[in-house]
């Protein structure tokens, strides 16, 4: 008994540093930014640029992946309860400033834009970020050539649409930290970007998805990880869940099913601490186990898709992007449980101690964070 207090203690402990540090997780994460560049027949250029205008006007910063991390949180909170037309009014005045992060240079000239209007859509789930329309328009020169993008990285990623009048394909391009774009050409017809290009962008978008920024994906696949020393049981439930989250991956992107995220969601919190508990309840691989967690599968394969629907796939690598994306997925799970074993390899070979001081401490952890989302993502 004293064992299993000391190991619910530090296991308490734990969980509740995990709460402080990671509570953000499950608010309002800072998204990149949709933005999408049209370049018209008359000499013009329009931006729309698809974002959190909150966090624009709270001056909550991409140092902050989460806005529930940043110390302008509460005004955050009261933006989040605004009318759109109050919030327009506090964005307005700060137009200019945030223009100045938009840089399109064409011909080597960066150009000026001039605001237009700022479309905010009504208070809905305050557990999701709204996502505002900001529009800004430009004259360019009619024999304009060369046009570069670039985002201020302050603002965060963004992901760059290009489209020309008379050319029915964008150009699509993953842009992190303020890089700037490839050069576009505005006189050619421009080529559909290589399916190499494609597999490398999204290939590094699934793998962030899980390392560094999935948590509750971690602890699912370290739930899986830790119920036993041998790799064949963990090899049968990984199987599982990879083909069950590919499914649904892809029959979501599309449009074959749809499920609400506010139903996802807690419903992957759940998926979560049931891993957690199972684990301390059982010592070996049950055969119900490889179902449960093929089932589980299916719901964290709906949560990829939806950072994939938010983004957008390009349209002439479509099938390139979604098998990359689940690809990088896959590569992040598996650095996952190369981590784990690294980290306690030397204790599997004593299963007593293993289970003692890893897998019960660990999959109480677990099964507390899991229940701690459930309720959080339940509750709003």
């Amino acid at each position: 008994m004293p064992l299993l207090q000391k190991i619910f203690f530090h296991s308490f402990l734990l969980f509740t540093l995990l709460i402080s540090w990671f509570n953000p997780l499950c608010a309002h994460q800072l998204r990149p930014a949709i933005v999408t560049i049209n370049f018209d027949q008359d000499a013009r250029v329009k931006v729309q640029i698809e974002t959190n205008v909150e966090a624009i006007v709270s001056g909550i910063g991409a140092e902050h992946e989460n806005t529930d991390n940043a110390p302008q949180v509460e005004v955050y909170r009261a933006l989040r309860e605004l009318a759109p037309a109050d919030l327009e009014q506090k964005f307005s005045p700060l137009a200019i400033d945030y223009r100045a992060g938009l840089q399109l240079v064409v011909d080597g000239i960066a150009v000026d834009w001039k605001f237009d209007s700022v479309m905010i859509p009504e208070v809905g789930d305050e557990r999701l970020s709204r996502k505002s329309l900001i529009h800004y328009s430009a004259e360019i020169p009619a024999a304009s050539r060369v046009a570069i993008w670039s985002y201020a990285a302050k603002y965060g990623d963004a992901v760059v649409n290009f489209v020309t009048a008379g050319q029915t394909e964008k150009t699509t391009y993953w842009l992190v930290k303020g890089e700037p774009s490839p050069p576009y050409q505005l006189q050619s017809k421009n080529l559909a970007r290589s399916w190499s290009d494609v597999a490398i962008d999204y290939t590094g978008l699934g793998y962030l998805h899980i390392l560094p920024r999935g948590l509750d994906h971690i602890l699912f696949v370290i739930g899986l990880f830790l119920l036993s020393r041998h790799f064949s049981p963990l090899l049968w439930q990984v199987t599982a869940f990879t083909l069950a989250h590919s499914i649904t991956l892809a029959l979501t992107i599309y449009g074959v099913i749809s499920l609400s995220s506010s139903i996802v969601e807690p419903l992957i919190a759940i998926s979560i601490a049931y891993v957690g508990i199972e684990n301390i309840l059982t010592r070996q691989l049950k055969p119900w186990r490889i179902i449960v967690v093929f089932v589980f599968g299916l719901l964290h394969g709906m949560g990829f898709a939806g950072v994939l629907t938010e983004l957008g796939l390009p349209e002439t690598e479509f099938v390139t992007a979604l098998i990359t994306f689940n690809i990088g997925v896959e590569l992040g799970q598996l650095s996952v449980i190369l981590l784990a074993f690294a980290a306690v390899f030397w204790l599997r070979q004593d299963e007593r101690r293993y289970r003692n001081f890893v897998v019960i401490p660990g999959s109480v952890l677990i099964a507390l964070m899991g229940l701690f989302w459930t309720w959080q993502r339940i509750a709003g």
